[in-house]
């Protein structure tokens, strides 16, 4: 059998980095790491192409060859899979679909012949047995957790790797905490389930026999979900499997908690950890409360941020806006503590409830739920009706966004992340020819035809100063400030 695994296009947001990719000649930013474990569990008689929509788009001459289509994506790519999975039914083919985006909604898309969801270890064997057998169901779905020490590495032989900034891998599933708005408990539940170190290891040397010199992202929920595994294991794996390999560097997703250990902090820098997202939310304390954001609450928040980034770690932060106890004054605080916590990289968003929360179960017995969910962060739309109301929300939205990514306060709030922010000893990685050439486009991009030139050629001056180890660093947030910029000038102001 043939079979094309498609991956839908992402729309331009934040997180598509699209507009910073330019500079790098990059496609994408990141594999689809899920399709590419998936093909990992397929018959190994089957031929495999994988289509990255991000990196090329669908031909005739794919739906010619394919026989089968399997489609996996993220809530925010819906748009781009109704095309998809129309262009594949019309073409005669069969389609497959799972992962996140079709586990919450698969009843929106009755087009589909068989959908596979929750997690492929403990649904695609019972599908791929029915197939053979000439009796597959539609709907293949488990209420269990797989043991993720029996998942395949993925298939990174079906990927153009260097059409991509960044690999990703996965090394646990699984979050401790209860968020009410977040739809990763629903997805992978709260007991946090890792692979050996061994198992991530060899994952890491697979990417590294194709030729992968750069940086890796770790997509786990919560990296440090499980402290214990993480010090007593994989963190000294890591740091000994990057003796000789210090041009690769890590990024992952963690909580605040991490600012109350030390040691924890200590080995993440000494592993190659670069750059952490932390889901920050908001600096109201009645707000984390209403949303169960326990782990937020009581907190010196700045001074939490601070210490990690002394720590050689990057801060990059989620925030939320249109909780119910969100007042007008909230739009304000936001912008001061974002200035204040020198996080750069401030992904802001209104309050969206995922199908499954409690969020999602709790407004809807208020009535309170209205359309689609969509999964875009800057497409000024949610799915809740508001406390403040949503012409209030969508404004004060607007105003946040319009100041933080003004050129003036971003170029500002990358000084105070660059004062702050320690060097770690592991360094900041190994650049290809692209990226140092990114160095030069800058220049002429944002130093010569963008509107932020003055405030660039002041950090440009001001890091060489006081920061000179640092200035691969001030220009890579230069470019990502252009991304920013651009996405809320062509998307929401």
């Amino acid at each position: 059998m043939n079979v094309l695994l498609i991956s839908p296009e992402f729309p331009n947001t934040f997180w598509s980095f699209k507009h910073a990719l330019n500079f790098v000649r990059k496609k994408a930013a990141f594999p689809p790491l899920g399709l590419l474990t998936i093909a990992a569990m397929l018959p190994p008689l089957w031929e495999l192409r994988l289509l990255d929509l991000n990196i090329r788009p669908l031909s005739e001459s794919d739906l010619a060859w394919a026989d089968c289509a399997f489609i996996s994506g993220m809530v925010v790519q819906k748009q781009s899979a109704r095309e998809v999975i129309g262009r594949c039914r019309k073409a005669g083919l069969l389609t497959v679909a799972g992962g996140p985006l079709f586990t919450s909604e698969w009843e929106a898309f009755p087009e589909v012949d068989h959908f596979v969801l929750n997690e492929a270890e403990l649904t695609l064997p019972p599908f791929l047995a029915d197939l053979a057998a000439g009796k597959p169901g539609r709907l293949y779905r488990s209420g269990d957790f797989a043991d993720i020490a029996a998942t395949p590495a993925p298939r990174w032989d079906l990927a153009d790797l260097g059409r991509y900034a960044m690999m990703s891998i996965q090394c646990s599933r699984g979050c401790p905490f209860q968020c009410e708005f977040c739809n990763v408990t629903v997805l992978f539940g709260h007991r946090h389930r890792a692979k050996s170190a061994a198992q991530v290891i060899a994952e890491l040397d697979a990417l590294y026999a194709r030729g992968w010199r750069r940086g890796i992202f770790f997509v786990d929920d919560n990296f440090i979900g499980n402290k214990k595994h993480l010090k007593s294991e994989l963190l000294p794996a890591l740091i000994a499997w990057r003796q000789d390999k210090r041009d690769i560097t890590f990024t992952t997703e963690v909580s605040i908690n991490l600012a109350d250990d030390e040691e924890l902090m200590r080995l993440l820098a000494a592993a190659g950890f670069t750059t952490v997202f932390i889901g920050i939310e908001t600096p109201d304390d009645q707000s984390l409360s209403e949303c169960s954001k326990k782990q937020n609450r009581n907190r010196d928040l700045i001074e939490d941020i601070r210490r990690i980034q002394r720590a050689g770690l990057q801060v990059q932060g989620g925030f939320i806006l249109g909780f119910d106890n969100d007042s007008p004054s909230i739009f304000q605080r936001q912008i001061e503590f974002i200035q204040n916590s020198g996080i750069v990289m401030a992904m802001v968003g209104m309050l969206q409830a995922p199908p499954g929360t409690k969020l999602y179960e709790r407004l809807r017995l208020e009535g309170r739920l209205r359309g689609e969910l969509s999964g875009d962060n800057v497409d000024g739309t949610t799915n809740i009706i508001p406390a403040m109301g949503l012409d209030a929300l969508r404004e004060g939205y607007k105003a946040v966004l319009d100041c933080i990514y003004s050129p003036e306060k971003y170029y500002q709030r990358v000084k105070t992340f660059l004062y702050e922010y320690r060097l770690p000893a592991t360094g900041l990685g190994g650049y290809d020819l692209q990226h140092k050439l990114a160095f030069f486009r800058s220049l002429y991009r944002l130093g010569i035809l963008g509107k932020e030139r003055s405030q660039y050629w002041r950090l440009l001056v001001w890091t060489s100063l006081h920061r000179p180890r640092l200035m691969s660093l001030a220009v890579t947030l230069a470019i990502y400030g252009h991304h920013f910029r651009t996405v809320c000038e062509l998307r929401i102001l």
